[in-house]
């Protein structure tokens, strides 16, 4: 006679609910029970890789590219050095320095059928949505000669790119870059220069703001477009592909459009006096603050004393920026209130540069793009780096599960009614009851009411419910 099987074990408790979850068919859903798991939402403590690009110390507002501080590189590098330095591990020599730099802008010119695709769009569509995804081989992982040729291509077409939608946006015929120029130059006079003046040269404080500006957004460590490219690069995607993905990231106002927050932020507050009453409104959490603290730097953020710098520069070329004074008198009660000190809540790199790119006339909706030009250099320096690594895996985050347990599918017939409340289920339900009267004034106003561009959708649904206070139904 056969033993008997063996009791079940009692499942484990939950450690994220603390509760016992029930068991089915031996089947137990608790993700925790088997070992351990780490839960950590937004990989906020979650090393996905190791890396020897940027290295940041948060407590102490510390930042370095490959072992150079960040402080040094502002001072005496320029965009295209970094680049280098950030994909290639080390600064050039003289004559590698001239091959990169000479190859990276004789890259800059961009095809023509490219151009008319720009050119096609509207003039108010948002220049982030002008980045192309273009398809590619599987090549890269096998052929570094096809590997560099790609990144140079890319980084001499990015500032030509953006410097194309700027020139759509006002009505302007496209200009060809000057390989003659340095990068941030050349993107400037495509952007400034009129069709007749090839002698125009962009003013060389502002030429050197931007460079300036680049350097210290080229690469952040593993940030959200960063970890996007990476994510989408494990594939073995082509890198176009995997920038448009980063790009479409940084396009998200939490990331690359906080600077433009910023601006909007100082523009509500408007005036020097009002400031009291906006810090007070923050604190009460009714207003939200945009340019202090960092999900990273506990002390302050090293690059924003660089581009306070740098923005004494652009306003004396540029003129008083009407917004600084506000700017200013916040930042200065900030730091002298002890709410924000004791939560850390210093300026950071957005707070300096949005009113910089205000004050050299770009519109609001164009900072994502003077931010995704320098960072496409750090993007392709972390795709590189995990492309060459010794075993490439594709990205595959896992899960802790903290669902239904095991239930078995119940027929529509036999299902429960249960009310929508808030429309919180996501979906609308149909109403309980509707006369004939009723129906056909709502199909009439509705009818009318859709001539002048109103949804039916919107009018036959919400519009019963809010006048005739309409209960809705749905099964589950």
């Amino acid at each position: 006679m056969a033993p008997p099987p063996p009791a079940p074990k009692p499942a484990d408790k939950n450690t994220l609910t603390g509760e016992t979850p029930e068991t089915k068919d031996g089947i137990d859903t608790d993700d925790t029970a088997n070992g351990i798991r780490v839960f950590d939402p937004a990989y906020l403590n979650t090393a996905a890789i190791s890396s020897k690009i940027t290295f940041i110390d948060g407590d102490k507002g510390f930042l370095m590219h490959r072992g150079y501080p960040i402080e040094q590189l502002a001072e005496k590098s320029d965009f295209l050095e970094t680049a280098y330095l950030l994909i290639y591990g080390e600064l050039p020599s003289k004559s590698q320095s001239e091959i990169w730099k000479f190859e990276v802008m004789h890259h800059t010119e961009i095809a023509d059928d490219l151009a008319k695709v720009i050119g096609s769009m509207r003039y108010d569509s948002h220049p982030m949505s002008a980045n192309p995804a273009l398809q590619g081989r599987n090549l890269y992982i096998h052929d570094k000669s096809i590997m560099n040729k790609n990144i140079i291509r890319i980084i001499g077409k990015s500032a030509t790119v953006a410097a194309a939608s700027m020139r759509v946006r006002m009505n302007r015929p496209f200009i060809a870059p000057r390989s003659d120029m340095g990068f941030a130059e050349n993107m400037l006079y495509m952007m400034d220069a009129t069709s007749d003046s090839e002698n125009y040269k962009p003013d060389a404080r502002l030429a050197k703001a931007l460079e300036t500006l680049f350097i210290l957004h080229a690469d952040h460590e593993m940030n959200c477009s960063t970890a996007a490219m990476t994510h989408v690069g494990s594939s073995l995607v082509d890198p176009y592909s995997a920038v448009s993905a980063a790009a479409a990231a940084l396009y998200g106002p939490l990331h690359g459009g906080a600077n433009e927050a910023v601006i909007r932020m100082i523009e509500k507050i408007g005036k020097v006096e009002n400031i009291p009453t906006f810090i007070s409104a923050v604190k009460a959490k009714k207003e939200l603050l945009f340019g202090f603290g960092h999900r990273v730097y506990r002390n302050t953020d090293p690059r924003s004393k660089i581009i306070r710098e740098v923005a004494e520069t652009v306003f004396t070329a540029c003129g008083h920026e009407p917004l600084i004074e506000v700017a200013t008198a916040l930042k200065d009660a900030a730091l002298a209130d002890p709410w924000f000190v004791e939560k850390k809540l210093y300026p950071n790199v957005d707070y300096w540069s949005g009113l910089i790119y205000r004050s050299l006339g770009f519109p609001l909706d164009f900072f994502p793009v003077l931010f995704a030009v320098p960072r496409v250099a750090g993007w392709l320096a972390h795709w590189k780096q995990a492309i060459e690594a010794s075993n490439p895996k594709i990205w595959r985050p896992r899960q802790v599960y903290v669902g239904p347990q095991v239930r078995d599918y119940v027929p529509i017939g036999d299902r429960e009614e249960r009310e929508i409340q808030d429309g919180k289920d996501g979906i609308m339900g149909l109403p309980v009851w509707l006369d004939g009267d009723v129906l056909m004034m709502t199909i009439s106003g509705a009818i009318a009411l859709s001539c002048m561009g109103v949804s039916l959708r919107y009018i036959v649904i919400d519009s019963i419910s809010l006048f005739f206070g309409t209960r809705y139904f749905s099964t589950e």
